[in-house]
């Protein structure tokens, strides 16, 4: 334990210099940020204990688990935590001992081991987990101190942790091959005269040189191979085999009967053998970790949540795209929109459904100046915040992915979650078996060359990691063509869909009305209730409408409701405002407007004032868009609007089934009809009238034109300037899965070809601690030129 002082100009640990800036004060501890050690604050002089995440030489598991006892102060917990309420917390960590699918199916199961954590869900390339859980059954530090104890120790920062460590190097994994590749060095060098047949001339030699190899094997044992132990004890004490464990025990077989032979002078031993396999195996582990970093596309599916947000400037309102939202931003959030980033309520009732983060639907009411936690749904009225976090783009689309909204099969993902699960007990099972069948056959040296070789060189992250990287490829073709998956599950989904349901306002008619009239006459106060009503509403008319009245100010709106499919209406200026159907007016009994054409009616105080007419345009190539789809599926229609249109649709979209005056739950009914017929159905819509529709279909996508507004069942969002393009997406998901059966079927064969001959004892420990790394890129580069051609030749590049 060492003190220092504010006066000091480094850190004790990394050295980092100036301490004013690498350290986050709370006023109670300090972080540094290059290498993540704290400092805790002992009394008001400044004088500062120091220690770091890492368990110091000789420690015990519970001296270093009292590390985090500052998790129990609440300052510092609620900068760290991405969400909380009264009953659960959601929170985000980096662990960088995720590495290989064992990992993924290990802490993806965390709620098995304490039944306070809900669900938590990994984010692999960016070796990122998400941990849902119950606060008053499991606290924050015990949650950190539960991962400590499974070995994957999460790397804890007052910073954004991902965004600080995505592009660092692994400087530890690089202290830990340095020292594998010296002591590698040495050994071999020391080991020449053995190679050569030379020991024997100078017996003193031999002896001083076995015992400086074996001197040599002990840090490379203990402290470069480390990892490897810890990973493999903490599986074992879950009753798991993963990945690291068979490594483990041929490094600790090896330093034993190195030992053995060295310290009973009755061989050299092997550690020529273990030091250039710990080095390999490292170097594999690097190679692939910078291999998935360069794979990794800047601007990916998990950091990118494609919808705007309307920011305030004055009274004039501007779109922006999410990732240009800064602090101290007025934001305006309209009844159904997600709240995009943590933010202070300043005007308006906040009844806001935070479904979309805990799965719970109950709305919850805020204040004014209370914090309104981002992907929260506003349910009301239109509200105005001021943002006081960044926003965390990668954080809401793991909302999307939220568990409450995955119901769908995944074939291939289920398959690869079964290799992480079993792969380790059928490779010691082999290795056994290949290692006593050479001992019964007298061949000792065979029967070691088998045990081992089997083990290193069967690695099931080539099977595993093959499904992920091909569908991140395409995800990332899709997202730079503007079609935003919430994750590589969906891609299977698509390239199965053989039904197709289009949803028409808003989704295959284009954002601009070429042209908009009123029936009746407004005086200037009325124009701007109207518009007030109209702008707390997502729906395409009304943005329409608003646009079109432009007023130069708003009044406040009072008990806004908006039922889809019907309208909206709400208390202006202590008149009741509605806007909708025939249905939502209290006056329509005295009228007959059911053979007015698509329209939305107004009425003012019980007084029917007139109805609002839209002509409205197609998106541009939605002819042939149609026509080339109807080749090879299914297509449908549905509208609630009446058939006015329907002549006209019928000329443009042939061979399209056509349904009007469908209601929310004629939609959703619709979709379960064809469900019921053994379709896979996909559904277009634009998130808000068809929400229910969207959830049900097989593949829901929520068709967007610079608005934040989708539903969080949806599996998919569509710029709509990309619609044009949806017959090359869903090429592009078919061939993505053929590229993953390639990849299947070419990494089978590595397993089993490298097993024949690991089995025989053809392959030595070495060479096979350098084919696995090798094979497991060879499938990554494989999987991301196949996607890549198969996107050039679909016209996606």
């Amino acid at each position: 334990m060492s003190t220092f002082t504010l006066t000091d100009t480094q850190c004790y640990h990394c050295g980092t210099e100036n301490p004013k800036a690498p350290y986050q004060y709370d006023g109670k501890s300090f972080c540094c940020i290059g290498c993540q050690s704290v400092y805790q604050v002992l009394s008001s002089n400044n004088l500062c204990s120091y220690y770091t995440y890492n368990d110091a030489p000789g420690q015990t598991q519970a001296q270093s688990l009292q590390h985090y006892e500052y998790l129990d102060e609440p300052g510092i917990a609620a900068k760290l935590v991405d969400y909380a309420d009264e009953n659960i917390t959601v929170v985000s960590f980096y662990v960088p001992a995720i590495h290989c699918s064992s990992c993924i199916w290990l802490l993806e199961h965390l709620h098995k081991l304490d039944k306070g954590v809900v669900h938590s869900r990994i984010d692999f390339l960016k070796k990122q987990v998400s941990i849902t859980f119950k606060h008053q059954e499991i606290s924050f530090r015990k949650l950190v101190e539960l991962m400590v104890s499974v070995g994957y120790e999460p790397l804890i920062s007052l910073q954004d942790v991902v965004k600080e460590k995505q592009q660092s190097v692994n400087r530890e994994l690089i202290k830990r091959i340095a020292v594998a590749g010296f002591c590698m060095g040495n050994v071999m060098l020391l080991s020449f005269p053995e190679y050569l047949g030379l020991s024997s001339f100078e017996q003193q030699f031999r002896t001083l040189f076995t015992w400086l190899n074996l001197a040599f094997a002990i840090p490379v044992t203990f402290y470069s191979a480390r990892e490897f132990f810890v990973s493999a004890v903490a599986g074992l004490k879950n009753k798991m085999v993963n990945l690291d464990a068979p490594l483990a025990l041929i490094i600790a077989v090896l330093f034993l009967r190195s030992a053995f032979e060295i310290i009973a002078q009755t061989g050299p031993g092997f550690t020529d053998t273990l030091t250039g396999l710990v080095f390999l195996l490292l170097m594999g582990r690097w190679v692939k970790q910078r291999t998935y970093y360069h794979l990794s596309f800047k601007r990916d599916y998990r950091s990118y949540f494609p919808v705007a947000v309307t920011v305030l400037r004055g009274i004039r309102e501007k779109s922006v795209a999410i990732e240009e939202l800064a602090v101290g931003d007025r934001i305006f959030i309209r009844n159904n929109e997600i709240i995009p980033a943590d933010a202070i309520l300043m005007k308006g009732n906040a009844t806001v459904d935070f479904s979309f983060v805990t799965g719970e639907s109950e709305p919850v009411s805020k204040v004014l100046g209370e914090i309104v936690y981002a992907g929260g749904r506003q349910v009301g009225e239109a509200i105005e915040l001021e943002v006081v976090k960044p926003v965390s783009q990668s954080y809401l689309t793991r909302l999307w992915n939220n568990d409450a909204f995955a119901e769908k099969d995944n074939s291939i993902q289920n398959f690869n979650d079964n290799i992480a699960k079993y792969f380790g007990i059928a490779m010691f099972v082999i290795a056994i078996g290949a290692a006593a069948y050479w001992f019964l056959q007298n061949d000792s040296a065979r029967a070691w060359n088998a045990f081992t070789a089997v083990l290193i060189v069967a690695c099931p992250c080539v099977l595993s990691l093959s499904t992920p990287f091909t569908l991140s490829a395409v995800l990332s073709i899709f997202d730079k063509n503007r079609f935003y998956l919430k994750n590589t599950d969906v891609v299977e989904q698509l390239a199965r869909v053989d039904t197709i349901v289009f949803d028409k306002t808003g989704t295959i008619t284009s954002p601009d009305a070429i042209g908009l009239s009123f029936s009746g006459t407004l005086t200037e106060d009325e124009k701007v209730m109207v518009a007030s009503l109209a702008r707390n509403s997502t729906h395409p008319l009304s943005r329409e409408i608003l646009r079109w009245l432009d007023p130069g100010l708003y009044f406040d709106v009072l008990a806004f409701t908006e039922l889809p499919g019907k309208g909206v209406y709400g208390i202006i200026k202590s008149q009741q405002v509605i806007m909708g159907s025939p249905a939502m007016l209290a006056s329509v009994s005295k009228m007959n407007l059911t053979k007015v054409p698509s329209v939305v009616h107004l009425e003012i105080a019980n007084v029917y004032k007139g109805y609002f007419q839209l002509k409205q345009s197609w998106r541009p190539g939605l002819a042939g868009l149609f026509q080339s789809l109807s080749l090879k599926y299914d297509m449908h229609l549905l509208s609630g609007d009446n058939e006015s249109d329907g002549n006209r649709l019928a000329e443009i979209f042939p061979n399209t089934q056509m349904h009007f005056r469908q209601s929310p739950q004629d939609k959703l009914d619709y979709i379960s009809k064809l469900q019921t017929q053994d379709k896979k159905v996909m559904m277009f819509g634009d998130g808000l009238n068809d929400a229910g529709a969207l959830r049900q279909s097989d593949l829901g996508v929520a068709v967007t034109d610079n608005i934040n507004s989708f539903s969080p069942g949806c599996d998919a969002i569509l710029d709509g300037r990309s619609l044009s393009s949806l017959p090359k997406f869903l090429l592009q998901a078919k061939d993505g899965v053929k590229t993953i059966r390639l990849s299947l079927c070419i990494s089978a064969s590595y397993n089993l070809i490298g097993v024949w001959f690991a089995v025989q004892g053809l392959l030595s420990p070495l060479t096979a601690a350098v084919l696995m790394p090798l094979s497991t890129v060879t499938i990554i580069v494989f999987t991301s030129v196949a996607t890549h051609f198969f996107a050039t030749k679909n016209s996606l590049t």
